[in-house]
């Protein structure tokens, strides 16, 4: 009898073991990397090149995703804004996050959850002593040049097109003249407003380098996405991702984050 025993223990062994190597391997077949280019250069809201830990808001609400969705395995590599579309649209990244917004040739090329990660929202920062708190207000005032083709510059050409009769003069420039120099310059009364979107940390350096600086309210409010590769695979990562934003909003999590990296509750802007 010990002997019949100890064969039988001795072919259940092989069993066993064969069990839990499938039972192991079914576990990490169901955990699915997903790789997602972040902004490289864009602090507070992203940054960190490759090779770098990426850091900043974005980074941070993905991380929160991903602790809600085990079934993922969230790996983030910073890229340059056009690596990052160009990788995305080939399927070298399954998701992208810099600062987005929804658009239609966008929405064609990639899926884009409803709920959005964040929101950019545009200020004029003029010094504290001045009258400046609206778009009219910059009527016939030297306003810091912005990025041909940029964002800044498509708001205010699309607004000067909207109100013909208040006349915003802007320039394009191609120079990349950092926007904390460009905060001292108006301080220092070269320019009478610099018109960005707040996410880029100016209200830091106002408090840092102590400037007698001041923010309007938003002048222009633009919901920020997640993109994500547009394939059939990809449309259970769309829908999993636009729950858990919905759920991070509504738990207080995205309010929390945009303190920490904006110094600003942008969640409350959202649309």
């Amino acid at each position: 009898m010990p002997a019949i025993k100890t064969t039988l223990r001795r072919l259940a062994a092989p069993g066993i073991i064969a069990l839990t190597l499938i039972s192991g391997n079914s576990f990490a077949d169901a955990v699915r990397t997903i790789k997602i280019a972040t902004a490289a250069e864009s602090k507070p809201l992203s940054w960190g090149a490759i090779g770098h830990e990426p850091q900043g808001y974005e980074p941070d609400v993905l991380k929160a995703i991903n602790a809600k969705l085990p079934q993922y395995k969230f790996v983030m590599e910073g890229a340059a804004d056009i690596a990052q579309e160009t990788g995305l649209a080939t399927g070298k990244y399954d998701m992208a996050t810099g600062g987005y917004y929804k658009a239609p040739t966008r929405s064609k090329q990639f899926l884009i959850p409803d709920a959005p990660i964040g929101a950019s929202l545009m200020k004029i920062y003029s010094r504290s002593d001045s009258t400046i708190n609206s778009m009219k207000d910059l009527v016939g005032k030297n306003i810091v040049p912005v990025t041909a083709g940029g964002g800044v510059y498509k708001f205010v050409t699309q607004w000067q097109q909207e109100n013909p009769n208040d006349k915003v003069e802007i320039k394009a420039s191609s120079a990349g003249v950092p926007y904390p120099d460009r905060l001292k310059e108006v301080q220092r009364g070269k320019y009478d407003a610099l018109i960005l979107p707040s996410n880029l940390g100016e209200q830091t350096v106002i408090d840092n380098q102590k400037l007698a600086i001041k923010a309007s309210e938003p002048v222009a409010i633009n919901n920020t996405y997640v993109l994500i590769h547009r394939s059939a695979e990809n449309q259970a990562l769309n829908d999993d991702i636009n729950k858990t934003l919905q759920q991070l909003k509504a738990d207080g999590t995205l309010d929390k984050l945009a303190q920490k990296w904006f110094g600003e509750d942008v969640s409350k802007y959202m649309k």
